[in-house]
C-alpha cells in the first residue's frame, strides 16, 4: 500500500534526534523489517563499550588493494552515525601515506565525544616491491608498533630504529579486527597482490586478531543493485563476484559484507545505511570477542 509518510525515527539514544530523513513527504513501501533491522544496528553501535578496561578503543584496521574505497568507507560511517554527511578521511592527499587513526564523533556541540571503535587506514596494497604499503608495515601496525602519523616508505620498511616505530604498545595500541576492503569493481586480483595478503593474513592468524572483509562499489557493479540496493542478497553477479573472492584469500562467506559507500549522495538513505550498520555491528562483535581474552 502506498501512501504519505514523513520517514521519521525516533532512536533511543537520539542522536539524530526525531527526524533521521528531514521529515519530507514521500511515497514509500515502509518495510518494518528492515526498518527495525537498522534501528537495532544503529542502537547496538550506539550504545557499544568495551568489557575490557584496558581497552579505550577498539581499533579496526582497513587494509586492501588499491582502490577498495578504504577512507570512503569510514567517511560512509560517520555519515551514518551523525545523520549527515561528513568528511573525516582525506581520500586524495598525502595523508593516505600515513598512519591515521579515525575517531567517529557523535553528534554535535563541545566538547566533541566519539564513539568507542577508531580506524586505521593506510596506503593500498599494490603489485611491486617498492609501490604501496608494504606487507611487514601492516603486520607492525597489527601489533601496534606503528605510531600515528608515520608516513609510510614504499621502498623501505619501518624497523624498531625508526621514529616512527612504537617500542611499547599498549593493548589499546594493537589492532583488534582486522578488515579487507576491496571493490566489486575490480578485476581478478593479481597474484602479487594476493601473496602479500595472505602474508598479512597469516600473521592476523597467529596473532588470534579476527578478520573478515566488505565488499564495496556494489551498486556500480551490478545494474540490478543500482537499480535497487535492496536487490544486493538477489544479485547472482555480485554472489558469484564475493564467491571468487573468497575462494581467493580464504575468508569465508559469512565474514564478507557488501557495502556502498556515500559518494554523490546529499541526503542520507536507509538502504546504504542498513549495509554499512551490519558490517560495522560485525567488525565490532568480532573485535570484542577478541578484546575480552587479551
Amino acid at each position: 500500500l502506498f501512501k504519505p509518510v514523513s520517514r521519521c525515527y525516533t532512536m533511543k539514544s537520539g542522536h539524530r534526534g526525531a527526524l533521521l530523513h528531514g521529515c519530507h513527504p514521500v511515497l514509500v513501501v515502509v518495510s518494518l523489517s528492515v526498518i527495525q533491522s537498522l534501528n537495532r544496528d544503529l542502537q547496538y553501535v550506539q550504545e557499544y563499550r568495551p568489557e575490557n578496561g584496558d581497552i579505550k578503543h577498539l581499533r579496526i584496521l582497513l587494509y586492501g588493494p588499491v582502490g577498495g574505497g578504504k577512507s570512503s568507507f569510514i567517511n560512509s560511517v560517520s555519515t551514518v552515525m551523525r545523520g549527515r554527511t561528513t568528511i573525516p578521511a582525506a581520500t586524495l592527499d598525502v595523508c593516505v601515506f600515513q598512519y591515521k587513526t579515525h575517531q567517529i564523533r557523535k553528534g554535535r556541540g563541545n566538547p566533541k565525544t566519539f564513539y568507542p571503535f577508531v580506524f586505521n587506514d593506510m596506503m593500498g596494497l599494490e603489485e611491486g616491491s617498492d609501490s604501496g604499503v608494504r606487507a611487514d608495515d601492516i603486520k607492525l601496525a597489527m601489533k601496534g608498533h606503528v605510531i600515528e602519523d608515520h608516513k609510510f616508505n614504499p621502498a623501505c620498511p619501518l624497523s624498531d630504529e625508526d621514529p616512527g616505530y612504537n617500542q611499547t604498545p599498549s593493548p589499546d595500541d594493537r589492532v583488534h579486527v582486522l578488515v579487507c576492503v576491496i571493490s566489486a569493481n575490480s578485476s581478478e586480483i593479481k597474484e602479487p597482490i594476493l601473496q602479500k595478503m595472505s602474508s598479512i593474513r597469516e600473521t592476523a592468524r597467529d596473532l588470534g586478531i579476527p578478520q573478515m572483509a566488505i565488499v564495496t562499489n556494489i551498486d556500480t557493479a551490478c545494474g540490478e543493485i543500482e537499480k535497487d540496493l535492496k536487490n544486493v542478497y538477489k544479485s547472482k553477479h555480485l554472489r558469484k563476484k564475493m564467491k571468487d573472492f573468497s575462494s581467493a584469500v580464504g575468508i569465508p562467506m559469512n565474514c564478507i559484507c557488501p557495502v556502498k559507500n556515500y559518494s554523490d549522495e546529499i541526503e542520507i538513505d536507509d538502504d546504504v545505511d542498513s549495509l554499512i550498520l551490519r558490517a560495522l555491528r560485525l567488525m565490532i562483535h568480532f573485535g570484542d570477542d577478541f578484546i575480552e581474552d587479551m
